[in-house]
């Protein structure tokens, strides 16, 4: 008889939301993690997380987000913390840049509450930014983040409180169908389940073969801003930005000194997540200073901290989240592309449907394994 119900192996924000929801349902779970849970070595932790509703990604993924930012709420009562911050978000480019075309395609769809501002409006409404004359600037009310860390936190003592177990530093070597369900072979022993939900992000590869997905480098920055009166929740939003030196973003500053900014896929240079060049180079440095210096000028300041994480890319850039067609019983999740972090709610509802009942209440026909490019 198998020892456990569900196993989910893996424990960044996707698998710690879905063990989170499995054991409120009452059911059987053990989650597994080959590092201490809420390492730094994947792509689950750097303080902040954006989180908005016009999607530029897709118009489709809105559906999901309404869910993402009902379940945060829910979170933070039944928790009693606060982990969902709602600053606003200024998206700013060129009008036919990816971020501000499909931000604004998604927000007409969806009937979004936005507004477009062009560059001299959006420098007096946000004055640490200095626009080119063409960029235009889409401001979402809704727009926020959610703290990362305390993310984890919350859903590892919610899987806790509701009766999961945790198995940390145990390296699973393999998951295969077996006695009437799964095996999971680790480091400390086997154990067995009905199902499996595999959610190892960078490592997923290693125990689901075949899947089309890249592990990238990326790296998170804080600058010490010049004039920190210009970053503080209030008078500087969370912000995506694309420009000819790529699409870089930020946020608030959480301590009124520092300001955490980086480069979206930074280098999309591909590594072995167990061999990631954790040293930040100075060209790490250089990649996002170059968008300070011309465009948010009081930021530019010594850099104050740094930190490497992982993407796991898929050639769409859209999520897995399927079961395997030669084993049903196991469900793969996320390879959230870089874009992940504020659908783990959702997506632990997600996987529990599926683990559980072999199909989801919500529309996830973007993400199977199946689908075309």
């Amino acid at each position: 008889m198998p020892q456990y119900d569900i196993i989910v192996v893996g424990l960044g924000v996707t698998g710690l939301a879905a063990l989170a929801e499995l054991a409120r349902r009452g059911v059987r779970a053990l989650g597994i993690e080959r590092h201490a849970v809420g390492h730094d070595l994947g792509s689950s932790h750097g303080e902040t997380r954006m989180i908005r509703l016009g999607y530029f990604e897709h118009p489709s993924y809105v559906p999901l987000l309404r869910r993402a930012y009902a379940l945060w709420r829910e979170l933070d009562t039944v928790a009693n913390t606060r982990l969902l911050h709602i600053t606003g978000i200024a998206e700013m480019g060129r009008p036919d840049s990816d971020i501000v075309a499909g931000t604004l395609a998604a927000s007409r769809m969806h009937r979004l509450p936005h507004e477009v501002l062009d560059a001299a409006q959006a420098m007096r409404r946000f004055p640490a930014f200095r626009l080119p004359q063409d960029f235009v600037c889409v401001v979402q009310p809704d727009g926020g983040f959610v703290a990362a860390e305390a993310a984890m936190t919350t859903f590892a003592a919610q899987a806790r409180t509701h009766g999961a177990d945790i198995l940390s530093h145990a390296e699973v070597q393999s998951v295969k169908p077996g006695n009437g369900g799964v095996q999971v072979a680790t480091s400390r022993g086997d154990v067995d389940a009905k199902a499996v939900i595999v959610a190892a992000g960078p490592w997923v590869t290693q125990l689901v073969r075949g899947l089309p997905l890249r592990v990238t480098r990326q790296v998170m920055t804080w600058f010490e801003a010049r004039q920190p009166e210009l970053f503080v929740q209030g008078r500087f939003p969370v912000f995506l930005l694309a420009s000819r030196h790529g699409n870089h973003y930020g946020f608030p500053s959480l301590d009124g000194r520092g300001v955490k900014i980086a480069k979206h896929h930074h280098f999309d240079e591909a590594v072995d997540p167990d061999r990631v060049e954790r040293a930040i180079s100075a060209d790490d440095e250089a990649a996002v200073r170059i968008a300070l210096s011309e465009f948010i000028p009081a930021a530019d300041g010594p850099l104050a901290a740094a930190k490497t994480c992982l993407y796991t890319v898929t050639p769409d850039h859209d999520f897995i989240v399927d079961r395997l067609p030669d084993a049903p019983n196991i469900v793969v999740a996320s390879a959230c592309s870089g874009h992940g972090f504020k659908f783990a709610p959702v997506l632990g509802e997600v996987l529990a449907d599926l683990a559980t009942k072999g199909e989801a209440q919500h529309d996830i026909s973007r993400f199977r394994l199946g689908r075309a490019g």
